[in-house]
Protein backbone atom coordinates (compact mmCIF):
# COMPACT_ATOMS: atom_id res chain seq x y z
CA UNK A 1 0.00 0.00 0.00
CA UNK A 2 0.68 3.46 -0.65
CA UNK A 3 1.83 6.54 2.35
CA UNK A 4 -1.13 8.39 0.88
CA UNK A 5 -4.05 5.87 1.39
CA UNK A 6 -3.26 6.87 4.48
CA UNK A 7 -4.06 10.44 4.42
CA UNK A 8 -7.19 12.41 6.26
CA UNK A 9 -8.09 15.66 7.76
CA UNK A 10 -7.04 15.61 11.33
CA UNK A 11 -8.79 18.97 12.56
CA UNK A 12 -6.92 20.19 15.58
CA UNK A 13 -9.96 20.53 18.14
CA UNK A 14 -10.10 17.00 17.96
CA UNK A 15 -6.88 16.54 19.90
CA UNK A 16 -6.73 15.83 23.00
CA UNK A 17 -4.80 18.58 25.31
CA UNK A 18 -5.97 16.86 28.82
CA UNK A 19 -7.06 12.90 29.43
CA UNK A 20 -10.61 12.09 30.74
CA UNK A 21 -11.59 13.06 34.10
CA UNK A 22 -11.27 9.29 34.76
CA UNK A 23 -9.23 7.19 32.75
CA UNK A 24 -12.00 4.42 32.28
CA UNK A 25 -14.61 7.04 31.26
CA UNK A 26 -13.20 7.82 27.82
CA UNK A 27 -15.45 7.21 25.06
CA UNK A 28 -14.64 3.86 23.10
CA UNK A 29 -15.59 2.73 19.49
CA UNK A 30 -15.94 -1.18 19.04
CA UNK A 31 -15.31 -2.03 15.40
CA UNK A 32 -16.59 -5.66 14.82
CA UNK A 33 -14.47 -7.06 12.16
CA UNK A 34 -16.78 -9.42 10.85
CA UNK A 35 -19.70 -7.95 10.16
CA UNK A 36 -18.35 -4.34 9.76
CA UNK A 37 -20.53 -2.63 12.81
CA UNK A 38 -19.68 0.20 15.02
CA UNK A 39 -20.57 0.74 18.36
CA UNK A 40 -20.00 3.76 20.71
CA UNK A 41 -19.27 2.88 23.83
CA UNK A 42 -17.24 4.08 27.05
CA UNK A 43 -14.11 2.18 28.08
CA UNK A 44 -15.12 0.58 31.04
CA UNK A 45 -18.00 -1.15 28.92
CA UNK A 46 -14.88 -3.35 27.91
CA UNK A 47 -15.51 -6.13 30.63
CA UNK A 48 -18.80 -7.22 28.23
CA UNK A 49 -16.85 -8.09 25.15
CA UNK A 50 -14.32 -10.72 26.72
CA UNK A 51 -15.52 -13.95 28.74
CA UNK A 52 -13.70 -16.80 30.99
CA UNK A 53 -10.58 -17.46 29.81
CA UNK A 54 -9.79 -14.84 27.63
CA UNK A 55 -6.31 -12.83 27.91
CA UNK A 56 -5.13 -9.70 27.56
CA UNK A 57 -1.82 -8.59 27.10
CA UNK A 58 -0.55 -4.72 28.39
CA UNK A 59 3.24 -2.86 27.63
CA UNK A 60 4.77 -2.53 31.31
CA UNK A 61 7.19 -0.18 30.29
CA UNK A 62 7.58 2.85 32.23
CA UNK A 63 8.01 6.37 31.03
CA UNK A 64 10.57 8.19 32.82
CA UNK A 65 10.85 12.13 32.59
CA UNK A 66 12.93 12.63 29.52
CA UNK A 67 12.98 16.71 28.66
CA UNK A 68 15.56 18.10 30.74
CA UNK A 69 16.23 22.15 30.56
CA UNK A 70 19.42 23.39 30.86
CA UNK A 71 21.88 25.96 30.11
CA UNK A 72 24.70 26.68 28.13
CA UNK A 73 28.27 27.30 29.52
CA UNK A 74 29.73 30.34 29.16
CA UNK A 75 26.51 32.11 27.32
CA UNK A 76 24.10 30.46 29.89
CA UNK A 77 21.69 30.23 26.53
CA UNK A 78 18.63 28.14 27.25
CA UNK A 79 18.75 24.03 25.89
CA UNK A 80 16.25 21.58 25.46
CA UNK A 81 17.93 17.53 26.30
CA UNK A 82 15.49 15.14 25.30
CA UNK A 83 16.90 11.92 26.87
CA UNK A 84 16.11 9.07 24.13
CA UNK A 85 18.48 6.38 25.48
CA UNK A 86 21.16 5.38 28.02
CA UNK A 87 24.09 3.96 26.27
CA UNK A 88 26.08 3.13 28.97
CA UNK A 89 24.96 3.42 32.61
CA UNK A 90 28.77 3.71 33.97
CA UNK A 91 29.68 6.23 32.41
CA UNK A 92 26.30 7.94 32.00
CA UNK A 93 26.41 7.78 28.42
CA UNK A 94 23.34 8.71 26.62
CA UNK A 95 21.87 9.13 22.90
CA UNK A 96 19.68 12.76 22.98
CA UNK A 97 18.25 14.98 20.82
CA UNK A 98 19.07 18.73 21.40
CA UNK A 99 17.13 22.31 21.04
CA UNK A 100 18.42 24.49 19.51
CA UNK A 101 20.71 22.22 17.79
CA UNK A 102 22.89 24.59 15.75
CA UNK A 103 24.21 26.03 19.11
CA UNK A 104 25.15 22.76 20.88
CA UNK A 105 27.98 21.18 20.05
CA UNK A 106 31.04 18.67 20.67
CA UNK A 107 32.84 19.49 23.66
CA UNK A 108 30.55 22.27 24.96
CA UNK A 109 29.43 21.78 28.76
CA UNK A 110 25.56 22.03 29.53
CA UNK A 111 23.72 22.71 33.17
CA UNK A 112 21.00 21.73 34.34
CA UNK A 113 19.25 22.98 37.80
CA UNK A 114 21.48 24.84 39.81
CA UNK A 115 24.43 22.92 38.54
CA UNK A 116 22.83 19.68 40.40
CA UNK A 117 23.85 18.28 37.33
CA UNK A 118 26.30 18.45 34.20
CA UNK A 119 27.00 16.75 30.87
CA UNK A 120 29.07 17.06 28.26
CA UNK A 121 28.82 16.72 24.69
CA UNK A 122 30.67 13.78 22.97
CA UNK A 123 29.70 13.39 19.88
CA UNK A 124 27.17 14.26 16.40
CA UNK A 125 24.75 11.68 15.99
CA UNK A 126 22.09 13.24 13.59
CA UNK A 127 21.36 17.14 13.05
CA UNK A 128 19.12 17.30 16.31
CA UNK A 129 20.67 14.12 17.71
CA UNK A 130 24.03 14.16 19.73
CA UNK A 131 25.96 11.76 22.47
CA UNK A 132 26.41 13.25 25.63
CA UNK A 133 28.32 11.94 29.19
CA UNK A 134 26.53 13.31 32.23
CA UNK A 135 29.75 13.87 34.50
CA UNK A 136 27.90 12.58 38.06
CA UNK A 137 29.84 10.59 40.27
CA UNK A 138 27.38 8.42 42.04
CA UNK A 139 26.31 5.44 41.09
CA UNK A 140 22.46 4.37 38.45
CA UNK A 141 20.32 4.54 41.19
CA UNK A 142 20.92 8.03 42.58
CA UNK A 143 21.83 9.65 38.75
CA UNK A 144 18.53 8.42 38.35
CA UNK A 145 16.70 10.17 41.36
CA UNK A 146 18.21 13.57 40.11
CA UNK A 147 17.36 13.05 36.54
CA UNK A 148 13.59 12.43 38.47
CA UNK A 149 13.70 15.71 40.34
CA UNK A 150 15.23 17.63 37.09
CA UNK A 151 13.41 15.88 34.33
CA UNK A 152 9.60 17.01 32.96
CA UNK A 153 7.04 14.56 31.67
CA UNK A 154 7.81 14.34 28.31
CA UNK A 155 4.52 14.93 26.51
CA UNK A 156 4.60 14.66 23.13
CA UNK A 157 5.16 18.45 21.06
CA UNK A 158 1.16 18.55 19.73
CA UNK A 159 -0.15 18.58 23.19
CA UNK A 160 -0.12 22.50 23.21
CA UNK A 161 0.04 23.50 27.16
CA UNK A 162 2.38 23.30 29.68
CA UNK A 163 3.20 20.52 31.55
CA UNK A 164 1.26 19.70 35.17
CA UNK A 165 1.84 18.23 38.05
CA UNK A 166 -0.50 15.45 37.23
CA UNK A 167 0.64 14.60 34.09
CA UNK A 168 3.47 12.46 35.73
CA UNK A 169 0.85 10.44 36.63
CA UNK A 170 -1.68 10.45 34.10
CA UNK A 171 1.24 9.98 30.93
CA UNK A 172 1.41 6.62 32.68
CA UNK A 173 -0.17 3.60 32.74
CA UNK A 174 -1.48 1.89 35.73
CA UNK A 175 0.60 -1.02 35.64
CA UNK A 176 4.04 0.65 34.35
CA UNK A 177 7.04 -1.18 36.04
CA UNK A 178 9.65 -1.39 33.81
CA UNK A 179 11.68 1.78 33.25
CA UNK A 180 12.71 2.82 29.83
CA UNK A 181 9.90 4.46 27.60
CA UNK A 182 10.02 8.16 26.50
CA UNK A 183 6.53 7.83 25.22
CA UNK A 184 3.50 5.91 27.36
CA UNK A 185 1.34 3.25 25.11
CA UNK A 186 -1.59 4.94 25.36
CA UNK A 187 -4.14 2.24 24.99
CA UNK A 188 -3.10 1.49 28.58
CA UNK A 189 -3.77 4.66 30.00
CA UNK A 190 -7.54 3.87 30.29
CA UNK A 191 -7.32 0.31 32.10
CA UNK A 192 -8.04 1.62 36.45
CA UNK A 193 -7.54 -0.90 39.12
CA UNK A 194 -11.38 -1.34 39.56
CA UNK A 195 -11.24 -2.42 35.62
CA UNK A 196 -8.60 -4.69 36.43
CA UNK A 197 -10.60 -6.60 39.40
CA UNK A 198 -14.03 -6.70 37.49
CA UNK A 199 -12.02 -8.72 34.07
CA UNK A 200 -10.70 -10.74 36.63
CA UNK A 201 -13.50 -11.15 38.82
CA UNK A 202 -15.09 -12.63 35.21
CA UNK A 203 -11.99 -14.88 34.84
CA UNK A 204 -10.08 -12.60 32.23
CA UNK A 205 -6.26 -12.84 32.37
CA UNK A 206 -4.17 -10.06 32.42
CA UNK A 207 0.05 -10.35 31.45
CA UNK A 208 3.03 -8.25 30.39
CA UNK A 209 5.56 -7.75 27.84
CA UNK A 210 7.63 -4.66 27.76
CA UNK A 211 8.64 -2.80 25.05
CA UNK A 212 10.16 0.56 25.52
CA UNK A 213 8.91 2.95 23.21
CA UNK A 214 11.18 5.25 21.73
CA UNK A 215 10.61 8.75 19.85
CA UNK A 216 10.54 7.02 16.43
CA UNK A 217 7.23 6.31 17.13
CA UNK A 218 6.47 9.63 16.37
CA UNK A 219 8.53 9.97 13.23
CA UNK A 220 6.90 11.05 9.89
CA UNK A 221 6.65 8.11 7.41
CA UNK A 222 8.37 10.34 4.64
CA UNK A 223 8.18 7.56 1.51
CA UNK A 224 4.85 6.87 -0.32
CA UNK A 225 5.83 2.80 -0.93
CA UNK A 226 5.87 1.63 2.71
CA UNK A 227 7.85 -1.40 2.14
CA UNK A 228 11.24 0.73 1.92
CA UNK A 229 9.94 2.91 5.00
CA UNK A 230 12.76 1.26 7.81
CA UNK A 231 11.32 1.80 11.88
CA UNK A 232 13.57 2.46 14.54
CA UNK A 233 14.39 -0.33 16.64
CA UNK A 234 13.08 -0.43 19.94
CA UNK A 235 14.01 -2.59 23.42
CA UNK A 236 11.38 -5.19 24.04
CA UNK A 237 10.85 -8.77 26.45
CA UNK A 238 8.53 -11.53 26.06
CA UNK A 239 9.54 -13.33 29.31
CA UNK A 240 8.06 -16.73 30.46
CA UNK A 241 4.40 -15.71 31.74
CA UNK A 242 3.49 -14.29 29.05
CA UNK A 243 4.35 -16.77 26.73
CA UNK A 244 2.42 -19.52 29.16
CA UNK A 245 -0.84 -17.45 29.52
CA UNK A 246 -1.03 -16.58 25.77
CA UNK A 247 0.01 -20.01 24.54
CA UNK A 248 -2.76 -21.65 26.92
CA UNK A 249 -5.57 -19.25 25.72
CA UNK A 250 -4.50 -19.99 22.03
CA UNK A 251 -4.96 -23.81 23.08
CA UNK A 252 -8.17 -23.33 24.31
CA UNK A 253 -9.50 -21.13 21.43
CA UNK A 254 -10.13 -18.35 23.85
CA UNK A 255 -9.57 -14.21 22.72
CA UNK A 256 -6.07 -12.42 23.36
CA UNK A 257 -6.63 -8.73 23.05
CA UNK A 258 -3.23 -6.49 22.41
CA UNK A 259 -3.47 -3.21 24.06
CA UNK A 260 -2.02 -1.03 22.05
CA UNK A 261 0.53 -1.37 19.12
CA UNK A 262 3.53 -1.70 21.02
CA UNK A 263 1.99 -4.92 22.88
CA UNK A 264 1.36 -5.90 19.33
CA UNK A 265 4.65 -5.13 17.90
CA UNK A 266 6.12 -7.11 20.54
CA UNK A 267 4.01 -10.22 20.38
CA UNK A 268 4.26 -10.41 16.47
CA UNK A 269 8.07 -10.28 16.65
CA UNK A 270 8.22 -13.35 19.09
CA UNK A 271 5.95 -15.94 17.08
CA UNK A 272 7.19 -19.60 16.89
CA UNK A 273 7.07 -21.68 13.81
CA UNK A 274 4.08 -22.93 15.04
CA UNK A 275 2.48 -20.01 15.35
CA UNK A 276 2.31 -19.65 19.10
CA UNK A 277 4.75 -17.31 21.43
CA UNK A 278 7.74 -17.87 22.36
CA UNK A 279 10.23 -15.90 25.09
CA UNK A 280 12.29 -13.28 23.28
CA UNK A 281 14.02 -10.26 23.87
CA UNK A 282 16.00 -7.50 22.32
CA UNK A 283 15.71 -4.89 19.82
CA UNK A 284 12.64 -5.24 17.11
CA UNK A 285 12.09 -2.93 13.57
CA UNK A 286 9.12 -4.58 12.68
CA UNK A 287 6.84 -2.62 10.48
CA UNK A 288 3.15 -3.91 10.90
CA UNK A 289 0.94 -2.64 7.15
CA UNK A 290 -1.84 -3.88 5.31
CA UNK A 291 -2.12 -6.48 4.43
CA UNK A 292 -0.39 -8.28 7.09
CA UNK A 293 -1.14 -12.05 8.59
CA UNK A 294 -1.74 -11.66 12.81
CA UNK A 295 -0.68 -14.64 14.46
CA UNK A 296 -1.40 -13.85 18.34
CA UNK A 297 -4.45 -11.78 18.67
CA UNK A 298 -8.19 -11.92 17.44
CA UNK A 299 -8.69 -8.49 19.19
CA UNK A 300 -6.72 -4.83 20.06
CA UNK A 301 -7.61 -1.89 21.77
CA UNK A 302 -5.66 1.18 20.06
CA UNK A 303 -6.55 4.94 20.51
CA UNK A 304 -7.08 7.07 17.51
CA UNK A 305 -4.05 8.22 15.63
CA UNK A 306 -2.22 10.54 13.18
CA UNK A 307 -2.72 10.47 9.77
CA UNK A 308 -0.09 8.38 7.87
CA UNK A 309 1.24 7.00 10.86
CA UNK A 310 2.62 3.75 11.49
CA UNK A 311 0.36 3.17 14.63
CA UNK A 312 -2.67 4.03 12.30
CA UNK A 313 -1.45 1.82 9.59
CA UNK A 314 -1.05 -1.18 12.13
CA UNK A 315 -4.84 -1.14 13.09
CA UNK A 316 -5.40 -0.46 9.21
CA UNK A 317 -4.18 -4.06 9.03
CA UNK A 318 -5.71 -5.49 11.67
CA UNK A 319 -9.08 -4.23 11.69
CA UNK A 320 -9.54 -4.33 7.66
CA UNK A 321 -8.27 -0.91 5.94
CA UNK A 322 -11.63 0.05 4.59
CA UNK A 323 -13.58 -0.63 7.76
CA UNK A 324 -10.52 1.37 9.92
CA UNK A 325 -11.07 4.27 7.54
CA UNK A 326 -14.84 4.66 7.36
CA UNK A 327 -14.18 4.28 11.53
CA UNK A 328 -11.96 7.08 11.52
CA UNK A 329 -14.60 9.40 9.01
CA UNK A 330 -17.38 8.56 11.86
CA UNK A 331 -14.99 9.10 14.76
CA UNK A 332 -14.66 12.82 13.13
CA UNK A 333 -18.26 13.18 12.90
CA UNK A 334 -19.01 11.96 16.46
CA UNK A 335 -16.25 14.25 17.67
CA UNK A 336 -13.96 11.51 19.20
CA UNK A 337 -10.40 12.73 20.87
CA UNK A 338 -7.79 11.79 18.97
CA UNK A 339 -3.63 10.98 19.81
CA UNK A 340 -2.18 10.33 23.43
CA UNK A 341 -5.00 11.51 25.33
CA UNK A 342 -7.64 10.65 23.20
CA UNK A 343 -10.42 7.88 23.13
CA UNK A 344 -10.11 4.51 22.61
CA UNK A 345 -11.40 2.15 19.82
CA UNK A 346 -12.00 -1.87 19.92
CA UNK A 347 -11.27 -3.87 17.33
CA UNK A 348 -12.99 -7.37 17.91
Amino acid sequence: MKLSEFKFDLPNSLIANDPAENRDDARMMVIHKATGKIEHKVFKDIVNYFDEGDVFVGNDTMVFPARLYGRKEKTGAKIEVFLLRELNPELHLWDVLVDPARKIRVGNKLYFGDGDLVAEVVDNTTSRGRTIRFLYEGDSESFERVVESLGETPLPKYIKRKVKPEDKERFQTIYAKNKGAVAAPTAGLHFTKQLMKRLQIKGIDFTFVTLHIGLGTFRAVDVEDLTKHKMDSENFIVGPEAVKVVNRALENKNKVCAVGTTTMRALETAVSATNRLKERSGWTDKFIFPPYDFKICSAMVTNFHQPESTLMMMACAFGGYDLVMKAYEVAKKEKYKFLTYGDAMLII
